[in-house]
């Protein structure tokens, strides 16, 4: 009996941490590849303007 209730139990976790395992990944939003491409490329520029910006701030 106990070991159903388990099975059940070990089943819902399961499921639970597969549908939060999607949550943040890029590829999983429907859009094309040329469209995920430009996306990334303007995000990228985008964090080596700020990174630059960080290295001319004066000390």
């Amino acid at each position: 009996m106990t070991h159903d209730n388990q099975r059940e139990l070990a089943l819902q976790k399961n499921m639970k941490k597969q549908s939060n395992s999607g949550k943040g990944k890029l590829w999983d939003d429907g859009l094309s590849s040329t469209a995920q491409k430009q996306r990334d490329s303007e995000i990228m520029q985008q964090k080596q303007k700020k990174a630059n910006e960080k290295k001319e701030e004066p000390k």
